[in-house]
């Protein structure tokens, strides 16, 4: 199995401590007794996140535990400011959050190509005695220290960015429907719990559009709970456009199928429930048109589109239907 989609790791950051102001004086050869010319230290270096579409996963941050800025150089003389301390920037997913671990609040999110929001902020850099200059003190002996460093352990999330999110039980056919309508390779077989990680997939469709699906890791009852691959997954949905259950043709009880998976993610999170949904009865290849009929029958009205992965049956329609409900 493939380990490279990492959507969590805890990071301890730290920023640049800022430099120290100088207390220097002037002193030339004709000025032996110059005012004060110090000047301020740098700022520390901050951290920053900035998002990268091309990006997917976290994993180039797994094993990179502790990232530490650069300190702030210290003023110098003739009012020279100190260097600033060089900034980190660590590239990341669209939909990644960042999260206080300690309090676990939710500092901000990445949401755009090339956004940039700092996660530590370098300290300010001291003032140089020539700020304290007045006319009732002449010769100021001190300069302010540089400001502290912010150090914390912070997390960060990713949550997929997907048009359609599919949602249905271990072994629904999810991975097979998106390995048709993609170039995306999810590994296959006939057993819950394939799919350990997301998938996503771009869908062509017609005049050289697409759109993104995404295959999440099959629900279980009682995953809100945390059984089975638990609440790991399901907060991957809450980005989905549309949400696309897939119900296969030889379940027992496809309203009931139906229900115990809108269940889940009512519990996980009601919002889910005002995203549009399209159900669909996947392994359909294996119905005749009364089978057909019962099963439209039993959805009690629920509207629903038939297809097959292994026949290409209601591939177009399925995806005509999606495309639809994406810009309407």
């Amino acid at each position: 199995m493939d380990s490279n989609f990492v959507d969590y790791v805890k990071i301890m950051v730290r920023s640049g401590h800022g430099g120290t102001g100088s207390r220097h004086f002037r002193r030339e050869k004709f000025a032996p007794k110059g005012g004060p010319d110090g000047g301020d230290g740098g700022r520390g270096g901050h951290i920053i996140l900035r998002g990268n579409k091309q990006m997917w996963t976290l994993l180039h941050l797994k094993y990179r535990k502790h990232i530490i800025a650069e300190y702030g150089g210290s003023g110098g003389a003739s009012r020279s400011t100190g260097k600033d301390g060089e900034d980190i920037i660590l590239d990341v997913p669209l939909g990644t959050i960042a999260k206080d671990a300690e309090t676990g609040e939710v500092l901000f999110e990445i949401n755009t190509d090339g956004e940039m929001v700092i996660i530590a902020k370098g300290g300010r850099g001291g003032l140089g005695n020539t700020n304290f200059k007045s006319s009732t003190m002449q010769t100021p002996r001190f300069a302010q220290p540089g400001e502290d460093f912010h150090e914390g352990w912070k997390i960060l999330e990713l949550k997929i960015l997907a048009d359609v999110g599919l949602v249905g039980f271990p072994n629904a056919g999810k991975s097979t429907l998106l390995s048709i309508v993609s170039a995306a390779k999810p590994e296959i077989a006939d057993y819950p719990f394939t799919t350990l990680v997301p998938n996503l997939g771009i869908v062509a469709y017609r005049d050289n559009q697409s759109f993104v699906m995404a295959d999440i890791p099959g629900i279980i009852e009682g995953a809100h709970e945390g059984k089975g691959l638990g609440l790991r997954f399901l907060r991957h949905i809450e980005r989905n456009s549309i949400l696309l259950f897939l119900i296969p043709a030889d379940s027992n009880n496809h309203y009931n199928e139906y229900q115990i998976l809108l269940n889940e993610l009512q519990q996980f999170n009601p919002d889910l429930l005002d995203k549009q949904r399209i159900v669909a009865i996947s392994k359909s290849d294996l119905l005749d048109k009364d089978l057909m009929n019962d099963i439209s029958k039993e959805m009690k009205e629920i509207p629903h589109i038939f297809f097959s992965s292994i026949s290409g049956s209601g591939i177009v329609e399925l995806k005509d239907l999606i495309w639809k409900s994406l810009n309407s």
